[in-house]
């Protein structure tokens, strides 16, 4: 814990950002992050609460009271040791992760909740300043090798964490670059792309070998999916040249929305979108690249990646932005003592709403319109749930402008063909069917062949991708050693 009597001397603290006029002229970072003695004072405020339900709110079980008590007595060294015992890449949550921590901290009943993130976020950057995080080779090695397929977090976890007990790892990517979601789905603004490199860097060092551009199996012609591979290699190659092979691709086919015009120019996925500005901003050259310049942009889906397109576009110069959500507004403040220590379901202003953007809640989108073969807009109704289903609101109906219509309604599975060049067995989301349990976990049928991450159990967090890349990482060295000293 913190000072005993912290949590009730002072409040919590957020960091700041840049101002919008600002911000909206680059791609960089913008949020401004707590400095030593404001870290202290939130480190302070982590109350004895007995039962940290912020260990277990967190998906990676972050050891949070050490890490807060470590700060607020300025041993900022140690507070990095504990930290990265549980959390390989604590600058990618600590930038984009929504944390649950904080949802689940016991301050949160009646109180603000210890900033969490923002505390997580100067301990790593900190670490990075003083230059405390180094290589970790191994000692020893094993001579066996392991192939992981998938170079997101949850591969980049559990590829590190299999080098530091001794095994040789190599990383197959079919993107031109390391990261998966991190690097081509999260804009820069919101993490820019140097945490990733110095991350690989550090685990070259430690023996990981990346190969990028290289697709495993076959790829289906008509995907939408970002595939830039220049090389190809099969399943059974992988499984013949490797003791063991860790699937840890991410759930990348996008939901789409098969309503009239749908085939109109001017309608795409957001992952066809926010990946070819993270390569402008890399420096890439495009032939084309899909812009929002001058146009009036709708984004349909509410979540996270919506955003990413709304502050993208912002950027891009779009003449408006509107975003679809087409479940109801939910509340402004949630139900604390009905909803903690779980994840409240309440309305989220994102920094890209506050750079422009008009939210219309509980709107169903029933046809695309166009002309000369362009979407022109959209035919819309209001929805309501009745006898627990959406249905539509008669006279709500209205027609709105578009030039640009962005699709972010989530992601369904992950590209079917990996799993079938393996013979995966599936479950009934078209994921690869793999349990957790601790002996065992996230085995597929086929045997030495394990998978984690978004492709085992969906679309989901950079910190569930992290945990489960740690997870499998202890199943695959106990299945190649008969034990395993990781953690997990």
């Amino acid at each position: 814990m913190g000072k005993v009597t912290g949590f009730m001397e002072f409040e919590r603290l957020e960091e700041g950002y840049k101002p919008v006029t600002e911000r909206l002229k680059h791609y960089k970072e913008f949020v401004i992050g707590l400095d030593e003695g404001q870290a202290k004072q939130q480190g302070a405020r982590c109350m004895d609460c007995g039962t940290p339900f912020c260990n277990s709110g967190c998906p990676v079980n972050n050891i949070i009271p050490d890490f807060n008590d470590l700060v607020y007595k300025g041993d900022w060294h140690n507070a990095i040791e504990v930290l990265h015992s549980t959390n390989n890449f604590p600058e990618f949550t600590g930038r984009i992760c929504p944390a649950p921590c904080e949802a689940a901290c016991t301050l949160n009943v009646n109180d603000d909740a210890v900033g969490i993130k923002s505390i997580e976020h100067a301990i790593i950057d900190r670490a990075w300043a003083e230059g405390w995080v180094t290589p970790r080779p191994a000692k020893h090695k094993t001579g066996k090798k392991v192939a992981i397929v998938g170079a997101g977090p949850a591969g980049l976890a559990a590829a590190q964490q299999l080098a530091r007990v001794g095994h040789d790892v190599t990383v197959f990517e079919k993107n031109d670059r390391v990261g998966g979601l991190l690097r081509y789905g999260i804009p820069d603004f919101k993490m820019e792309k140097s945490h990733i490199d110095r991350r690989v860097e550090q685990m070259k060092a430690e023996g990981v070998v990346f190969r990028t551009g290289v697709l495993v199996g076959e790829w289906p012609k008509d995907s939408k999916v970002t595939n830039w591979a220049k090389e190809t290699v099969s399943a059974d190659q992988l499984k013949k040249d490797f003791d063991a092979v860790l699937l840890t691709g991410g759930s990348e086919q996008s939901r789409d929305l098969p309503v009239p015009g749908r085939d109109l120019e001017g309608i795409h996925f957001a992952m066809e979108f926010l990946p070819q500005q993270n390569k402008v901003n890399a420096g890439d050259k495009l032939a084309h690249q899909l812009r929002a310049d001058g146009k009036k942009v709708i984004v349909i889906g509410g979540g996270d990646t919506g955003s990413d397109c709304v502050g993208t576009s912002n950027r891009h110069g779009a003449v408006s932005v509107t975003q679809f959500e087409v479940m109801p507004q939910p509340p402004v403040e949630e139900n604390r003592p009905l909803t903690w220590p779980y994840w409240p379901m309440k309305l989220r202003t994102s920094s890209s709403h506050d750079e422009g953007c008009v939210r219309e809640f509980a709107i169903s989108t029933k046809e695309f319109i166009g002309e000369k073969g362009k979407v022109k807009g959209l035919k819309t109704v209001h929805v309501e749930f009745k006898d627990g289903k959406l249905v539509d609101v008669p006279g709500t109906e209205k027609t709105y402008e578009a030039d640009l219509v962005l699709l972010a309604m989530g992601f369904v599975n992950p590209v079917a063909t990996v799993l079938d060049a393996f013979g995966i067995e599936k479950d009934a989301r078209g994921n690869a069917k793999a349990s957790t349990e601790f002996s065992g976990g996230y085995a597929t049928n086929v045997p030495k062949v394990f998978a984690a991450g978004d492709v085992r159990r969906g679309q989901s967090l950079v910190v569930w991708a992290i945990r489960e890349g740690r997870q499998a990482a202890r199943s695959v060295d106990e299945f190649l050693m008969g034990f395993s000293d990781l953690p997990r």
